[in-house]
C-alpha cells in the first residue's frame, strides 16, 4: 500500500508520532506499524492499523507492534489479534509456513544436504482445539500447497506427537502443529518439524529462522480445491491406527486391574489417550465429564489454563475419583504431549482383599513432573532388566534443569545419562538421533514431557500415560501406590526435592526487566538460601565463576542459562528467561543423601522448608 492508494496514511502515521512522543508508543512499535501501513505486502491489514490509530486504541497497537514476534527454535507462540508484528494472526503464521517452505525448498536444491536425502517434498499438518487452530492449519496447508508441497493433514484435532508419528511415517521434509500448549486461551502458535520428526535444532533452526524474517511476499492456493485433486490428503485414519499401534508395541505384559479418571483438560487427548489405553488392555478408563469437550476457552480449568503441572487442576478430578473409589487419576495439557498424575498416598485395595476402598487410600496428591520422570526412568529400567534387554550401551536423556535422581537411578542400573542439555525436548531429541536410537530407553524434562520408544522424536503423552498405568497397576497388584514407590526411590537414593518459580514479566517493559534480573545472577549473586555458593555455571558466557571471580572454562551447550551449585552437595539453583512465554523461571533443587536419612517425612519437611528459603532468598535478592 502507497501513501496515495492510501491518502490518509501521511495523516495516520503523523498522529502515531505524536502519540510516540507523548509516550503513549514505543519508537520500535511505531516503526513496525508504519511498516504495514506503507509497504504493500501488507495492504490487507492496513485499514484496520488505521482503524486503531485514529481511535487512539495506544496500548493495545504498542502490545501488537512493539517487537517482532520471534520465530523461535520450535516456532512462534503467543496472543492472537488480527495486525501486529508481535501477535499471532495471518500474516506472522503466514511468515511462518511460508519461512519454513522456503527453506525446506533451498536445503532440498542444495547439494550434499546429507540428512535424509530421501524425503519427499511432503509437509504433515495437525491442530489442536485451540480457537483459529483450525483456520490457521488450513492457511499453512494453502501456502504449502503453493510451494509445491504434498500436504498430509490430519483432519479433526489430534495430539502433537500424532504430527511427530505422521511426519515419519509419511516421509515428510517438514511438519506443522497449530497449538500453544498449555498456554492460556489468548494464545496460540505454530511448531515447525523436520523430516525427522523432531523439533528443529542447529544448524536448520536458524536456517529457518533467517527465511521466516525474510519473508515479503506469502503465496497461497486454495484449500478446497487442493483437497479435491489430492494435494492435500486427509489421512487421520490411518495415522490414529498407526499411531496407536506404535505405542503399543511398548506395552509388557503384567496386570491390569487399574480404575483410572483421565482428563484431556478441554484438548485433543482423547484421541491419543484413550485408544492405547484401550488396545493395552485397560477397561476401568473413564474420561472426566466437566473437561471431556474439547474447547479452546477450557472453561472447567482453574484460571481456564490447561497446565497439568499446576496442582490445582487436579482439584476437581480428585474429588471426583475420591468418590469413585479410583486408583490413579492423568491428565494431558491441550496437545497430548505432556502428561500429570495424582493418585492416593495409601493403596485402599490389599492383594489379599481386593477392590478400592477410598476411607483407607489417604489424601490424594498430585507428582511433580520430575517425580513422575523418574519413577518412569526407574520402571523402563528395571522392565528391561526383568526381560534381561538391558545393556550398559542403553541411556537416558534429561536436561540440566530434571531432577538429578533421574541420574541415580539410571546409575544403579548400570546405564548411560545424558544430562548436559539446555531446556527444551528438541535437544533431548537432539541426543537420541547423533547417539542413535538403538539404545535409546527414556527421556525426560521436568515439565512432564517423557518419552519412550523411537516412533517419533518428541515427548509423548500417550506413552507416558501407558506406561503410568502399567506401573500403577503392577503397584496396586503389591499393595503400594506411586508415591510410596517414590519414597522407596528415596530411601534408596536419597531425597530429592524441587520447585520451579515462574515469574511474569510481559511487554517491551518485561524483556528489559528480564535482561537486568539476569544480568544481576551473573554479576553479584548473593543470595543463598542457608548455604554458601560453591560456583556458578554460566552457560551463555561458557565459563564457572568462582566465590574468589576466578573464571575458568565451562564445557556443555550454550544458552541463556545460569546455575548456583551449593555447599550442600545435590543442592542448586537454575534461572533462566523462558523461550516460549515473557517470563523468568527459576529451579530449585533441594537433596538429602541416603546415608544421612533416619525419618523420611523429617527429611522432605526439612527439604520444603529449605526450597521456601531459598525463593524467598532469590525473590530479595531479584526484586521480583
Amino acid at each position: 500500500m502507497t501513501t496515495s492508494a492510501l491518502p490518509d496514511v501521511a495523516a495516520v502515521i503523523q498522529q502515531a508520532e505524536q502519540a510516540m512522543a507523548a509516550g503513549h508508543l514505543t519508537p520500535t512499535a511505531l516503526k513496525n506499524l508504519r511498516t504495514w501501513l506503507i509497504e504493500p505486502c501488507y495492504a490487507e491489514y492496513a485499514p484496520l492499523v488505521a482503524a486503531h490509530v485514529k481511535d487512539q486504541k495506544w496500548q493495545e497497537l504498542d502490545d501488537v507492534f512493539w517487537t517482532i514476534i520471534p520465530f523461535g527454535t520450535g516456532g512462534r507462540r503467543g496472543r492472537m489479534y488480527p495486525i501486529g508484528t508481535n501477535a499471532i494472526n495471518d500474516r506472522t503464521i503466514g511468515e511462518s509456513a511460508q519461512g519454513l517452505a522456503n527453506y525446506v525448498l533451498q536445503w532440498k536444491s542444495s547439494p550434499g544436504n546429507g540428512t535424509n536425502p530421501a524425503a519427499g517434498l511432503a509437509c504433515a499438518i495437525a491442530y489442536d482445539t485451540r480457537h483459529r487452530s483450525r483456520h490457521f492449519a488450513e492457511l499453512c496447508a494453502e501456502i504449502m500447497v503453493a510451494a509445491g508441497f504434498q500436504v498430509y493433514f490430519l483432519d479433526g484435532y489430534r495430539s502433537t506427537p500424532e504430527l511427530s508419528y505422521t511426519v515419519r511415517a509419511k516421509g515428510c521434509a517438514c511438519g506443522i502443529m497449530v497449538t500453544a500448549s498449555h498456554n492460556p486461551p489468548s494464545d496460540n502458535a505454530v511448531k515447525a518439524y523436520w523430516s525427522t520428526g523432531g523439533q528443529l535444532y542447529p544448524p536448520r533452526d536458524q536456517g529457518v529462522i533467517d527465511c521466516v524474517m525474510a519473508v515479503d511476499q506469502i503465496a497461497r492456493g486454495d484449500f478446497r480445491k487442493a483437497v479435491a485433486d489430492g494435494r492435500v490428503e486427509y489421512c487421520q485414519r490411518a495415522m490414529d491406527a498407526g499411531f496407536t499401534s506404535a505405542v503399543i508395541q511398548l506395552a509388557t505384559s503384567g496386570p491390569r486391574d487399574l480404575q483410572v479418571i483421565y482428563s484431556p483438560l478441554h484438548g485433543v487427548g482423547t484421541t491419543a489417550v484413550c485408544p492405547v489405553l484401550k488396545e493395552a488392555g485397560f477397561e476401568q478408563v473413564e474420561v472426566f465429564g466437566p473437561h471431556a469437550a474439547p474447547d479452546g476457552d477450557f472453561p472447567n480449568v482453574p484460571g481456564h489454563v490447561s497446565n497439568p503441572e499446576n496442582p490445582r487442576v487436579f482439584d476437581a478430578i480428585i474429588d471426583y475419583a475420591q468418590q469413585k473409589g479410583a486408583d490413579l487419576i492423568l491428565a494431558s495439557d491441550p496437545d497430548c504431549d505432556r502428561i500429570g498424575c495424582a493418585a492416593p498416598s495409601l493403596q485402599g485395595a490389599t492383594p489379599s482383599s481386593p477392590g478400592p476402598d477410598p476411607l483407607s487410600q489417604g489424601p490424594w496428591s498430585t507428582l511433580s513432573g520430575n517425580q513422575i520422570g523418574a519413577l518412569l526412568a526407574d520402571f523402563v529400567l528395571e522392565t528391561r532388566q526383568q526381560q534381561r534387554k538391558l545393556s550398559p550401551q542403553d541411556y537416558v536423556v534429561q536436561t540440566l534443569v530434571t531432577t538429578q535422581l533421574v541420574r541415580r537411578v539410571a546409575d544403579s542400573y548400570g546405564v548411560k545419562t545424558y544430562g548436559d542439555l539446555l531446556v527444551g525436548f528438541k535437544w533431548i531429541v537432539r541426543v537420541i538421533d547423533e547417539v542413535g536410537p538403538d539404545h535409546f530407553v527414556f527421556g525426560t524434562e521436568e515439565s512432564h514431557g517423557y518419552l519412550a520408544g523411537t516412533h517419533v522424536r518428541d515427548k509423548d503423552g500417550a506413552v507416558a500415560a501407558l506406561l503410568l498405568c502399567e506401573l500403577a497397576a503392577q503397584l496396586k497388584a503389591k499393595g503400594q501406590t506411586l508415591h510410596e514407590k517414590l519414597d522407596a526411590l528415596f530411601w534408596q537414593h536419597g531425597v530429592h526435592a524441587e520447585k520451579t518459580v515462574s515469574v511474569q514479566m510481559p511487554g517491551s517493559e518485561g524483556m528489559s526487566r528480564m535482561q537486568e534480573v539476569m544480568a544481576k545472577f551473573r554479576e553479584s549473586p548473593s543470595f543463598h538460601g542457608g548455604s554458601e555458593i560453591r560456583q556458578l555455571r554460566d552457560y551463555l558466557h561458557q565459563h564457572i565463576q568462582l566465590p574468589d571471580g576466578t573464571l575458568r572454562p565451562l564445557t556443555g551447550p550454550q544458552g541463556d542459562l545460569v546455575i548456583l551449585d551449593l555447599e550442600l552437595a545435590g543442592n542448586a539453583i537454575a534461572i533462566r528467561p523462558s523461550g516460549t512465554e515473557p517470563k523468568i523461571k527459576l529451579y530449585l533443587f533441594a537433596y538429602e543423601p541416603p546415608e544421612q536419612l533416619a525419618n523420611l517425612d523429617d527429611a522432605k519437611a526439612m527439604l520444603q522448608t529449605r526450597l521456601t528459603r531459598m525463593e524467598a532468598d532469590m525473590r530479595e535478592f531479584a526484586g521480583v
